[in-house]
């Protein structure tokens, strides 16, 4: 099964009516997931861009809400000296 196909009947069984996963949705969430599995560990991808849909979901917008989740991520966490 490709990849639209699979999107498609995913959204169809979850009954996700008027979801449109597009190109520009598919990018958005592979780009925060791949940070998040750079910055952090592997497993944060999958658990990061839920959280995003999660957020998504409640109505935030996903561009926003990706960039907000990368600036997190690529903040750097090591203390500074005062």
């Amino acid at each position: 099964m490709k990849l639209q196909e699979w999107l498609s009947a995913l959204s169809d069984e979850l009954d996700l009516a008027g979801v449109e996963v597009n190109e520009e949705l598919v990018t958005t969430l592979l780009d925060v997931a791949r940070d998040a599995a750079h910055e952090v560990e592997r497993v944060a991808a999958p658990l990061t861009t839920f959280l995003v849909g999660v957020a998504v979901g409640r109505g935030a917008d996903l561009a926003a809400t990706a960039s907000r989740t990368t600036n997190l991520l690529l903040q750097d966490p090591s203390p500074t000296d005062g």
